[in-house]
C-alpha cells in the first residue's frame, strides 16, 4: 500500500471516533501526520543509548589502543555514554576484527584498526569476513609513520650501514613484527626488496613483546609506530636508525628519514580507523565521523597527537571507505611481490 492509501485509511480510523472521544481523535491524527511533518517513517532512539563497545583487535600500547584510549573519554563526554575500551588480540586481529563484523548493527560496537587489517584479505585464502564489504567505514582518524627500530649493539647506526651489514649477512639478521602481515613487517619487506636483501622475520603477537625483545637483543630491528619505541629511544635502550615518513618528525627530529638514508622516495606509513559492522546507520557513521572530527582537530588533542607523531586526520565515512580499498590493493602488491605467506 503506497504512502497516499495509508493516509486516507488512517484518516478514515481517526474520523470514525465518536464526539466523546475528542481528544483521542486529535492524538490519533497527530500521531498519523508526525511522520509526515518530520520527513520519517518513524523517529530513531537517541544514540548512543547505552555505552559503547570499542573493540582494539590488537594488544595494548599499540597505536590503535593508544588512539583509542586518547578519543574515548571526550567522546564519552560530547556524545553522552561511555566509550569502553576492549582489547581482543589474536590470529592477526582477526579474531576482534570478526567481533566487531557479526555484531549488531546498532552503532554500540565499533573497532579501530589500522593497516594490518586491510593486508589480511591479501593474506589469506578464507576470512570469516570481506575486509572491507563487511564493515561500515567510519573515519580515518589519524596517521602515524614508522620508525627503524634496533638494538643498542647492533653495529650499524644508519640504514646504509644497516644494508651493508645485511648483505654482507645475508639471512642472519632477524627483524620482528606485531604479526605475519602487519604494516611493520611489510615495511621491511619493501625496503629488503628495494635493497637486494634478506632478513629473518621474527613474527610477535603486537609490538611491546617485540620490543622487550629487541632491548634483549634476541632480535636486531623492528619498524614499529613511534608512540610505541620513542620513550625508549630517548633513554638509549634502543637505538633509532630512520623514519619512514616524507619529512622529520618534530616528535624526533634527530632520527633522519630513509629517504634522507639513501633510498630515494621510501614513504611508508599506517594508520588508524574506526569501523563498525556492516549495515550500520549512515546517520550514526556521520554523526560518529563529526564527533571525531571535532575531537582530534581541537588544538589540545592535537598537540597530543604530535608528540606521539600521530598525525589528526578525520573525515566522512565515504573518504575513508575509498582510502581502505586503496590500502588493499597497495599493501595487497607487496605481498605478492614479497611472497608473504601467513606462516612467514
Amino acid at each position: 500500500m503506497d504512502r497516499a492509501a495509508t493516509l486516507a485509511r488512517g484518516f478514515s480510523r481517526c474520523a470514525a471516533l465518536n464526539r466523546k472521544t475528542r481528544m483521542m481523535r486529535l492524538y490519533c491524527l497527530l500521531a498519523l501526520l508526525s511522520p509526515v511533518m518530520t520527513g520519517h517513517a518513524q523517529t530513531s532512539p537517541t544514540y548512543p543509548s547505552r555505552p559503547v563497545r570499542l573493540i582494539i583487535p590488537y594488544t595494548p600500547g599499540g597505536l590503535p589502543d593508544v588512539v583509542a584510549r586518547a578519543i574515548g573519554p571526550e567522546l564519552a563526554r560530547t556524545m553522552g555514554q561511555n566509550f569502553v575500551v576492549d582489547n581482543r588480540p589474536g590470529a592477526n586481529a582477526i579474531l576482534g576484527a570478526d567481533l566487531v563484523a557479526k555484531a549488531n548493527p546498532d552503532g554500540h560496537t565499533l573497532g579501530i584498526f589500522i593497516a594490518s587489517h586491510v593486508s589480511n584479505q591479501t593474506l589469506y585464502t578464507k576470512l570469516p569476513f570481506h575486509v572491507v564489504e563487511s564493515f561500515t567505514p567510519v573515519t580515518l582518524i589519524g596517521t602515524a609513520p614508522y620508525i627503524l627500530a634496533a638494538n643498542p649493539s647492533l653495529p650499524a647506526s644508519n640504514v646504509k650501514e644497516l644494508i651493508a651489514l645485511a648483505k654482507g649477512k645475508p639471512g642472519q639478521l632477524s627483524f620482528g613484527s606485531s604479526g605475519v602481515g602487519a604494516g611493520g613487517h611489510l615495511t621491511m619487506e619493501l625496503l629488503q626488496t628495494l635493497t637486494g636483501t634478506k632478513m629473518n622475520h621474527v613474527p610477535y603477537k603486537g609490538s611491546a613483546p617485540a620490543l622487550l625483545d629487541i632491548m634483549g637483543g634476541n632480535i636486531a630491528l623492528l619498524f614499529t609506530v613511534p608512540s610505541s619505541v620513542l620513550q625508549f629511544t630517548k633513554t638509549g635502550k634502543i637505538k633509532a636508525l630512520a623514519i619512514t615518513s616524507a619529512r622529520r618528525s618534530p616528535a624526533a627530529p634527530e632520527i633522519p628519514t630513509v629517504n634522507e638514508s639513501g633510498i630515494p622516495g621510501f614513504v611508508s606509513e599506517t594508520w588508524a580507523g574506526m569501523l563498525g559492522p556492516a549495515g550500520m546507520s549512515p546517520a550514526i557513521a556521520d554523526r560518529l565521523s563529526k564527533e571525531i572530527g571535532v575531537v582530534v582537530k581541537r588544538q589540545d588533542m592535537r598537540e597530543r597527537f604530535v608528540r606521539l607523531d600521530i598525525e589528526p586526520v578525520g573525515g566522512t565515512p565515504s573518504a575513508f571507505g575509498k582510502f581502505m580499498r586503496e590500502e588493499v590493493v597497495k599493501w595487497g602488491r607487496v605481498i605478492k611481490e614479497a611472497n608473504v605467506k601467513p606462516e612467514q
